[in-house]
C-alpha cells in the first residue's frame, strides 16, 4: 500500500466569515486639553507618581494610571 502524504488542510472555500467588528476609537490628545485664548489647560487629572504628561483614567469608582498602576479611590457621594 502506498502511504498518504500529510499536509496542511486548505480552508473551506464556502465558509462564511463572522460579522465585521468595528474598532473602538481611542481617546485622542485633543480631548485631553482645552484651549482658551492663548492658554492651554489639562482636562484630565495627572498621575502624582509619573508627573505631568501622564494622565489617569477615570472610572466609576476610581482613577488609575495606565503607566505605573497607581490608583485613587473616589469619594462616595
Amino acid at each position: 500500500m502506498a502511504a498518504k502524504k500529510g499536509g496542511a488542510k486548505k480552508p473551506d472555500a464556502g465558509a462564511k466569515k463572522g460579522p465585521a467588528v468595528k474598532k473602538k476609537k481611542s481617546a485622542s490628545k485633543k480631548d485631553a486639553y482645552e484651549v482658551a485664548g492663548d492658554k492651554i489647560t489639562r482636562k484630565k487629572p495627572t498621575c502624582p507618581k509619573c508627573g505631568p504628561g501622564v494622565f489617569m483614567a477615570t472610572h466609576a469608582d476610581r482613577r488609575s494610571c495606565g503607566k505605573c498602576g497607581y490608583t485613587e479611590k473616589s469619594k462616595k457621594q
